[in-house]
């Protein structure tokens, strides 16, 4: 184990006050900010963790709680835990294409990506939403229609959303798509996005009663991001339906794209090919119901990804490193858990400051991608060596595939 004074003894278990639960970290050769470890701390002191919080070599400070924590509860949740980005996660498809497929100049391929899937923001208007809704993503939306109206029946203010509008969309920030190429050099297509708006006003709605409730029964917290709603409570019930419904939304969300990603190179690649039985579509900021160490428990997963024996996960990098396919190793101390990438390394604004156009051109070379201001947060250097997170968390998956992108579409 370890002492009372947050002394690491091993890779896998630090305590940070005499009050706090465990928590479990794979950070070895990773840096992590103190600021980090103080959320960690923090949601170590609640009073419903079951056995210890797990941090991924990812780690990184969030919203609410440590982005690249596993959080095992029993008769709570933490909304802020989950995030507004609930379901936000990961999708990858192996082609029957090899490299040589690919034309010479990928500039067309990108843009016809860029026109196929609704993405970023542009001076405050929502430029990454459907205009006329197209019929496939009406059909998909009527799946998921009735259990919506469920929602705001209840909460009328949860239906002044764009959920059909960013059904099948991008989004900004760190989501993107991408064609990667593996070590054998077959062609993938890759994306990563989530619940988008809809799952952002679930979120923040959630979050915001959660800490209602706390100053309602004068609960005081070691930090106000932390509040719960405690099992057996309405607001639990009703948190916990919208939730999955919202992680439904953002699987079929990437369905939906990888569909309009994969029409989009057929209009650029004359030679047929179809995609392979190689398939991955994962979560990695979640909440579900998992046994572990002799007990049913909420697992949220803020930035990691789950990891059964056999799961198939991803990993990836930035815009100018290597990402993985994994296959998880089932270890219990993790809670079958992985990191969901490379992890920050530094703030957007801090990237921002720091780096400079030419810096991000260097970075990305030999990538079809945007080279400009805009994507300077974005940047591979702002995020940690995704070398050294797989190295610390060797113990949790194995790697099936290595890829390395060469179109990279950013929100």
């Amino acid at each position: 184990m370890c002492d009372n004074h947050g002394q690491a003894v091993d890779n896998h278990q630090f305590v940070l006050g005499p009050n706090g639960t465990p928590i479990r970290l794979w950070i070895n050769g990773v840096d992590v900010e103190p600021e980090a470890l103080q959320q960690l701390s923090d949601v170590s002191l609640m009073p419903f963790i079951h056995r210890w919080v797990a941090a991924m070599p990812d780690v990184h400070v969030g919203m609410g709680a440590t982005i690249g924590s596993v959080i095992p509860t029993v008769g709570a949740i933490i909304p802020a835990a989950v995030g507004v980005d609930i379901g936000c996660g990961m999708s990858a498809v192996m082609t029957t294409l090899m490299a040589s497929d690919l034309p010479d100049n990928l500039h067309d391929i990108r843009t016809a990506i860029e026109k196929a899937v609704p993405h970023g923001r542009t001076m405050g208007r929502d430029e990454g939403a459907w205009g006329e809704i197209p019929p496939r993503v009406a059909e998909v939306w009527e799946s998921l229609r009735e259990r919506f109206k469920k929602i705001t029946n209840k909460y009328p203010k949860l239906n002044r959303t764009n959920n059909i509008n960013h059904l099948g969309t991008l989004g900004t920030g760190n989501h993107f798509i991408e064609l990667c190429l593996d070590e054998h050099q077959h062609v993938w297509v890759m994306l990563h996005s989530g619940s988008r708006g809809v799952g952002n006003a679930i979120g923040s709605f959630f979050i915001e009663q959660a800490k209602k409730e706390m100053e309602r029964w004068f609960i005081h917290l070691p930090n106000k991001d932390l509040a719960y709603l405690p099992e057996g409570s309405q607001l639990f019930d009703d948190y916990v339906y919208a939730v999955h419904w919202a992680q439904d939304f953002a699987k079929l969300n990437r369905d939906i794209m990888m569909e309009n990603v994969i029409a989009a190179l057929r209009s650029q690649i004359s030679k047929p090919f179809s995609i392979t039985e190689t398939a991955v579509n994962c979560h990695h900021n979640y909440v579900a119901h998992e046994h572990h160490y002799g007990k049913m428990v909420l697992v949220t997963r803020k930035g990691a990804v789950r990891a059964r024996k056999g799961d198939l996960g991803i990993i990836p990098g930035s815009m100018g490193a290597k990402s993985y396919i994994v296959r998880g190793l089932g270890n219990p101390e993790s809670f079958h858990s992985c990191s969901h990438g490379a992890g920050r390394k530094m703030s957007r604004t801090a990237a921002e400051k720091l780096f400079t156009v030419e810096d991000h051109i260097r970075a990305t070379e030999g990538i079809e991608c945007r080279k400009d201001k805009s994507v300077i947060d974005e940047t591979p250097m702002a995020y940690k060596d995704i070398d050294a997170v797989m190295e610390a968390q060797k113990d949790l998956v194995e790697i099936v595939h290595t890829l390395k992108q060469v179109v990279c579409v950013k929100g």
